[in-house]
């Protein structure tokens, strides 16, 4: 094990630990700074490999975040329109979007005393589109996802593919909040309504800030053919686009 990967697995159990989270998050910074998006993604995957539960790598992308600047815009302008990732980025852009108008929409309808119809319809409209992006998720895993796989990288997309499970299962809670919230007890439908947005908005945003941050630029170093990119794109255009999808 390198040292670099030992230095990561004791910041992980040190994470994990009971021990003082401002002083272990401050060294996790430190050190998280001098590691690169690919060489942090083979580490992981290493981790996983040596027994690591997928989802405790959680707390290692969560210190990982701090440590990174908004370095999204540069990437996406380096790449040209219809570029896989490039259509992705675009994507993620319009889904934060209705992460937004959740998060307002629930800060509504938890001071309201009385259900209001307007409400239901716009939750109707931002469920439609939160599930809307199933295609963009598919053309991940089964063709970034996979590309990277074939290439000896396995742990992050591991990691990504549970969290899409996990967001799939809480969409659809919400379609179905929205459309028999009408017929629940108020305060039971304002709840629900609280704990699955709040999820869906914390833990969606932090995927997408990831895979944005981490797992993009780690594709693109690990997959410098532009061949392969073309025919990646191809693939893409085989499974579909979301509804929200700019024009590519």
């Amino acid at each position: 094990m390198s040292s670099k990967i030992e230095q990561l697995t004791e910041l992980l159990k040190r994470l994990n630990s009971g021990e003082e989270p401002a002083r272990v998050r401050e060294e996790a910074r430190d050190f998280l700074a001098t590691v690169g998006p690919e060489e942090l993604s083979f580490a992981e995957q290493q981790l996983v490999d040596a027994g690591l539960a997928p989802e405790d790598l959680r707390n290692l992308c969560a210190a990982h975040i701090e440590v990174l600047g908004d370095r999204v815009s540069r990437m996406k302008a380096s790449l040209p329109a219809g570029h896989v990732i490039h259509t992705m980025i675009q994507e993620h852009e319009r889904i934060l979007g209705f992460l937004d108008e959740l998060e307002t929409l629930n800060q509504t309808v938890q001071q309201e005393e009385c259900a209001v119809s307007a409400d239901f319809e716009r939750l109707e409209g931002i469920a439609a589109h939160l599930l809307g992006a199933e295609p963009h998720h598919q053309r991940e895993e089964q063709v970034l996802f996979a590309e990277l796989e074939k290439r000896g990288l396995f742990g992050p997309p591991r990691v990504m593919r549970m969290e899409h499970e996990e967001l799939r299962g809480r969409k659809h809670a919400l379609q179905e909040l929205a459309g028999a919230g009408k017929e629940m007890e108020f305060k039971e439908f304002k709840k629900k309504l609280d704990a699955v947005a709040k999820f869906l908005v914390l833990t969606l945003r932090d995927h997408i800030f990831k895979e944005n941050n981490i797992l993009y630029p780690a594709a693109l170093q690990v997959i410098p053919e532009a061949e392969v990119w073309q025919r990646m794109k191809l693939a893409c255009d085989g499974i579909g686009y979301c509804c929200f999808t700019p024009p590519r």
